[in-house]
């Protein structure tokens, strides 16, 4: 297993990042995906043999929010 911390921009409340967790544990390959409103961080840990850290990205900003890079 492999962890990725990743920035996350546009998150206004609780909800936004409940909803976020939820969508990146939903992301193939992926053990564990916490997300923190207050850090705007993303913290994953994932099998990197069947996931990629542009899968990630490419997750949330389909969500609605944007990676700090």
């Amino acid at each position: 297993m492999k962890k990725v911390e990743i920035k996350v921009e546009g998150m206004h409340c609780e909800g936004c990042s409940k909803r976020l967790t939820k969508v990146l544990n939903n992301v193939e390959g992926v053990n564990n995906a916490e997300v923190s409103l207050e850090n705007k961080l993303a913290n994953i840990e994932y099998d990197e043999t069947i996931a990629k850290i542009e899968d990630f990205y490419e997750t949330i900003e389909d969500a609605g929010f944007e990676v700090a890079k």
